[in-house]
């Protein structure tokens, strides 16, 4: 293990690698299309991001279990960051996007080579549990239209949702069958294996019945073109404007392969090292520029995936990457794919970012971080879609608790923490 968490030499695979990185890659396909959409691309640019870029940080990666690409809080994130520039799911969107991960990608490796990885720890538990709760509601939120089968109003994300929830006469019998059942067979899945590939039955089974239906709804279309054709050039005249919320997703988004490695850490006590996972979250997302993608993270449920699959190297997630990477010329047959799907998928995976106990277990142990954590849910609920601005004002009331001698900023530690290699 300390092999390649303390230099950058990729170990001999085991044979659970080869295993885990295609149960990955299966899992990979549908969410990639998924959080392609939430960043405001179209679909198949999210397998793009679910390719190279997984493969490449695999490479550098020093956590073993960890599985890089597209996440859905960093496609939030980038969207926030973009629909006030250029309009969503057009050419100008889709460069802009490949410009804001050149910028996350270069942030995170530089950081990450100056050995400043330890520089993510500064984001406290409570503006992490109150962003990631606020994004998940988001994204929740923006996913109902779609799992629903109605178009998306223009009205904002929160009530928009709101108003599709609230509109039953305008449901579409279709899709809403469609979220239902992939809802189900996920939970029923677990039900009879926790290595139950429900999402990837439901897409199966989906395909197949949109096409011997012929439904009419919303599907994910066309996938043709599906080759990736890699890009050396880029828009700078945006530079400025994507400066600052790249720098906020370079770090922001780190919080999650962060706590990944963290937790698998705690639970088998393996070390790992942030600022070699800087440089690979960096690579990643720079291989996800020119591969004409959006930013990429570390995900909590493909990470998971993997490690209850029997990886035991980083070369499951270059198999993953690979995996994905073989398997574009054939995306055409996710064409008929329902987005009722996708919207239920996205939702299934962002509903345990959302953690209600976490709050009232604040709230009674210590008043002034439960309203460091609750400021920040609100403030990223109201900045939305700039919810990178929920972070920062999230860190200005750490500040504040801190300058009232409520929190001690510099003090704080995981109690938790695993041991951190160097």
């Amino acid at each position: 293990m300390r092999l390649w968490a303390g230099a950058w030499v990729m170990p001999k695979p085991r044979s659970g690698d080869l295993i885990a990185g295609i149960s990955v890659a299966l899992l990979a396909l549908p969410q990639g299309l998924a959080y392609a959409e939430l960043a405001g691309m179209p679909a198949k640019y999210g397998l793009y991001a679910a390719a190279i870029p997984s493969l490449l940080a695999a490479i550098f990666a020093s956590s073993p279990y960890l599985q890089t690409g597209p996440v859905a809080l960093t496609a939030l994130l980038a969207y926030g960051a973009l629909e006030s520039l250029e309009e969503p799911f057009t050419e100008g969107f889709i460069e802009l996007a490949a410009l804001l991960a050149l910028i996350v990608g270069s942030i995170r490796f530089l950081l990450g080579i100056l050995k400043l990885g330890r520089i993510a720890l500064l984001l406290t538990d409570e503006v992490i549990l109150g962003f990631t709760t606020g994004a998940a509601i988001l994204i929740i939120f923006s996913q109902l239209p779609k799992s629903l089968g109605i178009e998306t109003s223009d009205n904002g994300i929160l009530r928009s949702g709101w108003e599709a929830v609230t509109s039953p006469q305008m449901w579409q019998f279709g899709a809403v069958a469609f979220s239902v059942a992939t809802i189900l067979i996920i939970l029923c899945g677990r039900v009879f294996h926790r290595l139950f590939p429900g999402v990837l039955v439901a897409v199966v089974c989906g395909i197949l019945v949109s096409h011997l239906i012929n439904y009419s709804g919303p599907v994910v279309g066309e996938l043709n073109g599906t080759f990736i054709s890699l890009k050396f050039s880029f828009k700078w005249s945006a530079f400025t404007d994507l400066l600052l919320p790249g720098t906020i997703i370079a770090v922001v988004g780190f919080a999650e392969p962060a706590a990944i490695a963290r937790t698998f850490s705690k639970q088998d006590g393996s070390s790992w090292n942030p600022s070699k996972e800087f440089v690979s979250q960096g690579i990643a997302n720079m291989a996800s520029a020119i591969s004409n993608s959006f930013p990429v993270g570390g995900s909590f449920g493909r990470s998971s995936l993997n490690k209850l699959a029997g990886a035991k190297t980083p070369w499951s997630g270059a198999i993953t990457g690979a995996f994905v990477l073989a398997v574009l010329p054939l995306a055409f047959l996710l064409s008929e794919l329902p987005s009722a799907i996708l919207g239920a998928t996205v939702i299934w995976a962002v509903m345990k970012l959302i953690k209600p106990i976490d709050f009232f277990e604040l709230v009674k142990s210590d008043p002034s971080q439960a309203f460091i954590a609750l400021g920040t849910l609100l403030a990223t609920l109201l900045t939305a879609p700039r919810i990178d601005r929920g972070i920062i004002i999230g860190l200005l009331l750490s500040f504040i608790a801190y300058l009232f001698g409520k929190y001690p900023i510099y003090g704080h530690k995981n109690k938790n923490e695993p041991p951190v290699s160097r």
